[in-house]
């Protein structure tokens, strides 16, 4: 994929996006056009810095051979290292910094996840689920919960930042999956989700089913909605054998913004995140249930197995002394619920 490529598509939204919204006043407005700038700021360094502007897996040749190896695993939240809290190498070079903090890759336009309270002014701090729990690992790897500098790293940039040292680990909503442990390695789920579709209240689409016939469905690239997508277009599936794939952003939530615009029918992103855009959005909301079942995980540098298992320990913790559930009643039950599958800790497993 040309460098290139993903600036003069985001220059392009960028410009649609404000002729779009000449005359539409408000904060949604402004959100939305904040979001694509902040992808676009995001976006440039790594483009040019990467290459080919990928996910860094090599090209084709590589891309296969992932894809055959990961054909031959099975339930990849359980590959992560048993808890441990023992300081390894990893940790070791994390608190000989000149400036000891951890570095952690976020997002920041997730709402209830990872994101900037918008009355909070210039200086407002990043909140939400996934940076309360960077600040739990922070504090037990550093004793200090601040000890932590946040990069907001766009979705289709995550493994990169992590493979080129960019940051220690990733905390945004990163599913674990088997090919992205041929790049990366994770900790032990965190939260489970699944795909979902986002479609304007009025929209005649059901969910992942033949409601989608024809429809153009935007998913963010470098994601397990695209991944599964493309899959059951290739596989000739009901739900999306006719539907239009191809429109793909760098950042998940530029996707809800091509739908406010009208220029795509649907979404297709982690039920968690389209529950929080819903409410976001007052004029959408999710259509059908779930069709996958994924865990999100904190992904750290292939080989960190000292940080993984630590990670691992810190969530032991997190989830027995009520951290976890605090952060959940106050971030994300609002959307989610009080019921839902996902409103209690996975149980992990170790390999």
């Amino acid at each position: 994929m040309n460098a290139q490529r993903p600036l003069r598509s985001l220059r392009t939204g960028l410009q649609v996006l404000r002729a779009g919204l000449r005359g539409w006043g408000g904060v949604g407005a402004m959100a939305a056009v904040c979001a694509l700038a902040v992808a676009f700021a995001l976006l440039l360094p790594l483009t040019q810095s990467q290459g080919d502007g990928s996910t860094g897996t090599g090209g084709q040749g590589v891309a296969e051979g992932i894809q055959a190896r990961a054909a031959e695993c099975e339930n990849p939240q359980d590959q992560s290292p048993v808890p441990s809290s023992l300081d390894g190498k990893t940790i070791e070079k994390i608190r000989a910094r000149k400036d000891p903090r951890l570095i952690v890759g976020v997002d920041q336009n997730s709402y209830r996840w990872g994101y900037r309270d918008p009355n909070g002014g210039p200086e407002a701090s990043l909140e939400g689920f996934d940076i309360d729990l960077a600040h739990r690992i922070a504090k037990d790897i550093l004793g200090d919960e601040d000890a932590v500098k946040f990069k907001a790293i766009p979705t289709n940039q995550r493994i990169p930042a992590i493979k080129n040292g960019r940051v220690d680990m990733i905390v945004r909503t990163m599913t674990i999956a088997c090919d992205r442990l041929e790049e990366v390695a994770f900790s032990a789920p965190y939260f489970l989700t699944g795909q979902q579709v986002l479609a304007p209240k009025s929209s005649t689409i059901k969910g992942y089913d033949k409601t989608l016939d024809g429809k153009r469905i935007c998913s963010a690239e470098g994601s397990t909605a695209l991944e599964k997508l493309e899959a059951d277009k290739a596989a000739k599936k009901a739900a999306v054998a006719t539907a239009d794939i191809r429109t793909t952003v760098p950042n998940q939530l530029d996707c809800l913004v091509r739908l406010q615009l009208g220029q795509v029918d649907a979404v297709v992103t982690d039920g968690a995140l389209a529950a929080s855009q819903a409410a976001q959005d007052p004029t959408v909301e999710l259509k059908g249930d779930t069709f996958t079942e994924e865990y999100y995980g904190v992904a750290v540098k292939k080989g960190a197995n000292d940080l993984a298992a630590r990670v691992n320990r810190i969530l032991e913790q997190y989830r027995q002394d009520g951290g976890w559930q605090t952060s959940y009643d106050k971030w994300l039950s609002p959307t989610l619920g009080g019921d839902s599958e996902s409103a209690k800790p996975p149980v992990p497993r170790y390999k």
